[in-house]
């Protein structure tokens, strides 16, 4: 198992052992925000979807995704250093305590019946989230309409995974990872499809076919569909979650930073948030929202809101300035800005009644790359 001895996977619910609740929580927020130097080269991301420039740590029972490859980490007052076999996390002097780095994954060794590597199929994120960017491309990937923040397309050129995943290699890869690794639950995502029609035939292909192998609860994201119709057929297809990220809170900043989700235009984020509602259920429909694009807050909770009333979760992250995208010389939020996000983004949560533990797959459920939930705990629990 993946899970490394003595430490539990993340629940919402669980609150650390050695350290004040409040304290534990300020760390969390600080270290992605700030990210941390580790004092030898360990393995993590350089490109892909989603914070992919960091590596993932165990603290105090929690599994978090810290960044540790940005220009800015440097500069960072934090750093783990290895101690007689013992990984410890230092604030410049002060030791605050030890760590755990997850072990490799066992399905990482596996071979598909193609003969691909599985590591090039898919990838373990968080405790138990067993995940793959099935279409490692996008029809914006250097383009204007770019997405500024976004990396798809550097793991593609760097060699460390492919163009497609195959349904076969995909459900192969997600039955090892269940049986060797605890997997518990499925995400899957890619960039925008140049045939929206084939992207979704590929899409219901690879859910079925995880579904027959491993009846894992699987998570989907997709760019808002011409017709609603193709998101009743992934829920016919067997998905359990949707993801349909709108990303800029403030509007005006939707053309700069999401140029081609801009064309798409908010209506049709409404629409197929509204719809996919309908056909999930509440708080199984979600969208990211990142903190640290040059909104305010009030611009940050007025989306929340928006979003959270229709019945969909707004999931919330920092900006994590990949190396190599658009953003990289950015930096993320200030820590301060982030604890007021998640902490009004936590009580529009509990307004409208939703809660990460009751998302079923996906990105909420996991948690790794947010500190939401534990100001959840406060609010909800």
């Amino acid at each position: 198992m993946s899970i490394a001895a003595g430490y539990l996977p993340f629940l919402t619910s669980r609150k650390p052992d050695t350290m004040q609740f409040s304290d534990f929580r300020n760390l969390c927020v600080e270290l992605q925000c700030r990210g941390v130097n580790i004092d030898t080269a360990y393995p993590g991301r350089t490109g892909g979807a989603g914070p992919a420039e960091g590596q993932t740590v165990i603290i105090e029972g929690r599994y978090l995704n810290i960044p540790t490859n940005s220009w800015y980490v440097p500069m960072s007052p934090y750093r783990i250093e290895n101690h007689k076999s013992r990984w410890r996390l230092y604030k410049k002097k002060d030791c605050i305590c030890d760590v755990v780095f997850p072990r490799k994954p066992d399905f990482y060794n596996q071979v598909a019946p193609s003969g691909l590597s599985l590591q090039q199929v898919a990838l373990l994120h968080g405790s138990d989230c067993f995940a793959s960017t099935i279409y490692q491309d996008c029809l914006y990937w250097n383009t204007p309409l770019q997405c500024r923040f976004c990396g798809i397309g550097l793991s593609l050129e760097n060699k460390t995974t492919i163009l497609l995943k195959d349904p076969d290699d995909l459900a192969f890869a997600a039955a090892q990872a269940q049986q060797h690794d605890a997997a518990r639950h499925v995400t899957l995502t890619a960039g925008a499809w140049p045939d929206e029609a084939r992207g979704l035939d590929h899409l219901c292909a690879c859910v079925r076919e995880i579904k027959k192998r491993t009846a894992m609860p699987v998570h989907a994201q997709i760019h808002p569909p011409r017709s609603m119709w193709a998101i009743d057929v992934l829920k016919s297809a067997g998905a359990d979650t949707l993801g349909l990220h709108i990303e800029v809170c403030d509007t005006e900043l939707l053309a700069d930073m999401v140029p081609g989700k801009a064309a798409l235009g908010l209506q049709a984020y409404t629409a197929a948030w509204e719809h996919a509602v309908a056909v999930f259920g509440i708080n199984q429909v979600s969208s990211f929202l990142l903190a640290g694009l040059g909104e305010t807050l009030q611009q940050f909770s007025t989306m929340a809101d928006t979003i959270a009333r229709l019945g969909v979760f707004p999931y919330v992250l920092p900006l994590r300035p990949i190396p190599g995208s658009l953003l990289a010389d950015s930096k993320p939020p200030e820590p301060a800005y982030m604890t007021d996000v998640y902490a009004q983004t936590a009580g529009i949560l509990k307004k409208h009644k939703l809660a990460s533990k009751n998302s079923k797959a996906g990105c909420v459920r996991c948690g790794a790359c947010s500190c939401l939930s534990l100001f959840e705990d406060e609010t909800i629990l």
